[in-house]
Parts: C-alpha cells; structure tokens; sequence
C-alpha cells in the first residue's frame, strides 16, 4: 500500500502522521478542511523539504462526493477528521453527529464503492468512560459521558459493522491521551505549559484528581504506522497507550518541577465539566498492541513521560511557536 490518504490531516496527530508517513516513503495525500484564508492548520509547520512531497487537497469528511474523489487512487484511507474538544459537544452536538458519524459512514460507504485496500478509523479512550476496572483492555465496557465520545463510539461500531456485514478491511486504533508539539491549548499540558511560557504563576484549570495514560505523539503515530502495516490488525480495536497513569495534579508538579517555577493553581468552574461527565481514570492495557503489532510506547513510565514533556516544552516554549497560542481566554 503506498498512497495514502490521511484526513484532518491539518490537525496536531494528523499533522504528525502525514510526516512519518512521507519519511517512511508512502505516497501522502493530506486533507485538510477548506477555509478561505488558505491555512493549512499544522501542515503549514512541517518543514518544507518534507511538506513538498504530501500531496496537500481540501475536502470535507461531510461532503461525500468531495471524499470520493479525496479518496480515489488511494489504497488505504487513514481517518483522522473529527471534531474532538469535549465541552464544545455540550453546545453543539449536532455538529459532532454530522462530522463524526456522518461523515465516518461517507467514508465507508465511498471504500466500499472503490474497493479501498484498508481503512484506519481513530478511536478514543474517551469511549470507555471511567474506568470501571483497569488496565482498560479492548473488551472493557463502552459509557459515553459526553456527547462527544456518544458519537465517537457510533462511529466506531459503525465501522466495525462494515467491516462484518461487508468484509471492509477496518481497523480501529484507539489513541489514550496524546500529547506533544502542535497541539491544541484545549487540551491540559498545552494549557499548563503555555500559561507558564507566558510568565503566568497562577494557572488556570480544572479538576485536578482524574487520571489519565498520556502518551507522546510520536508514540502514537508509531502506533498507527504499525496498525497499517499489519494484516492481522484488520477487524481489530486496538489500544495504543503506555500502561503509565498520572493524576492531573501530579502532570502540573512535574511540568513546574521541570520547567523550575513554583505555581499557584486556580480552578475554574468552566474548565471542569459536569459531574456525571468527568472521565476519573483512564489507564491503559496495551498488551494486545505488543502482541499483535510488536508495539509499546517508547516514552513510558516516569521516566519516559518527563522526556516527553521535556521535549513538549522545548518546542512550546520556542518564541515563534509560542505566539500561536493565546492564555486570555478559556479554549474548549
């Protein structure tokens, strides 16, 4: 399989897909969402000695027809597009049905029409909710505490039944929480490290108890590299996390040990989402990925995790990075 298509491939784990995958010699072609100021999102922050080589289209996951010819020529389709920020699903849940589910079912019913060689569908933790045991396997229990992961797990099962009543050759790779350079301030270690970079002491978050298994982007991608390069994964949900689970409020300690500032924490009551909606602990079982993919997360543990914040700080901390991220307003 070498070209592939990769949507919301402008996004932070899209953005770093589209490079692995140009590095390891696959024909890309990234889509990205039209707009007309002609910004390409992070595509624009690849370096140019890589970007020139990603065929770079528009195309909307919603529009069918636009996808169809997004996706023709393509042997396998990489599935990224969706709209991800959690408190905006409480506001707008008709916009996540449409991108999410909608437009997962136009790209499936499109690889059915082509004859698409292989379908990777991204996943969330989010779907399982908080854990009801841990490790989180693959067979743990589905619970939507959002609208958000709601329609990330329709879309997902819709998946899966393609490829049981019609043999599409789907894959479900199911990311824990990714962290890194490029990515959204919506998200927590983005919103720790930037009000810090910006001289800011007291930092602005939300709830501090809940767990999560954060995993570096690179490890991620790794990940969904595999997943494609793997017969075996078709017809499989698959975890990829580092088997490492750090509250919230140990993150924020050990960005300030790290980046050596002593901070004040405020909580916020709009950063903290409603009570039946908190996700309290998300810890991952990442042995299926060991065995099936001879995957794991190079920046587990302890350890691992401070070499990835360290290496998220020194990008994040870049003057000419840093500029693109604004702490006067909460982003959900």
């Amino acid at each position: 399989m070498k070209k592939i298509l990769i949507t919301g491939s402008e996004g932070f784990i899209g953005s770093h897909l589209c490079e692995l995958l140009c590095n390891e010699g696959y024909d890309v072609r990234a889509m990205f969402l039209y707009n007309s100021f002609g910004y390409r999102g992070w595509l624009d922050s690849i370096r140019s000695d890589v970007l020139k080589n990603i065929e770079v289209i528009n195309g909307d996951i919603r529009d069918r027809s636009a996808l169809i010819e997004a996706m023709r020529g393509c042997d396998a389709v990489i599935n990224l597009a969706a709209l991800i920020a959690i408190p905006y699903s409480y506001s707008a849940p008709e916009s996540y049905v449409d991108t999410n589910i909608k437009g997962t079912l136009n790209l499936l019913e499109n690889a059915r029409i082509l004859g698409t060689e292989k379908i990777i569908h991204t996943s969330t933790s989010e779907v399982y909710g908080t854990a009801q045991y841990v490790p989180i396997d693959e067979q743990h229990p589905l619970n939507a505490q959002s609208p958000y992961a709601a329609t990330k797990i329709a879309a997902d099962q819709l998946a899966l039944s393609y490829h049981r009543s019609f043999d599409l050759p789907i894959s479900i790779a199911r990311p824990f929480n990714t962290y890194g350079p490029r990515q959204s301030n919506r998200a927590v270690i983005p919103t720790i490290i930037s009000q810090i970079s910006k001289g800011e002491r007291s930092i602005k978050l939300g709830s501090l108890t809940p767990t999560r298994d954060f995993n570096f982007v690179k490890d991620t991608t790794r990940g969904i590299l595999k997943i494609l390069e793997s017969p075996e994964s078709i017809g499989e949900v698959i975890n990829l996390g580092s088997g490492f689970e750090i509250s919230i409020g140990d993150t924020v300690k050990l960005i300030s040990e790290i980046m050596s500032v002593d901070i004040d924490i405020l909580q916020e009551n709009q950063r903290i989402r409603p009570e039946k909606s908190e996700v309290e602990r998300l810890f991952c079982d990442p042995n299926k990925a060991r065995k099936l993919l001879n995957w794991q997360a190079e920046f587990a543990g302890t350890e691992g995790f401070k070499n990835g914040l360290k290496k998220t700080i020194e990008w994040f901390t870049d003057p000419q990075n840093l500029e693109k991220y604004s702490i006067d307003s909460y982003v959900c």
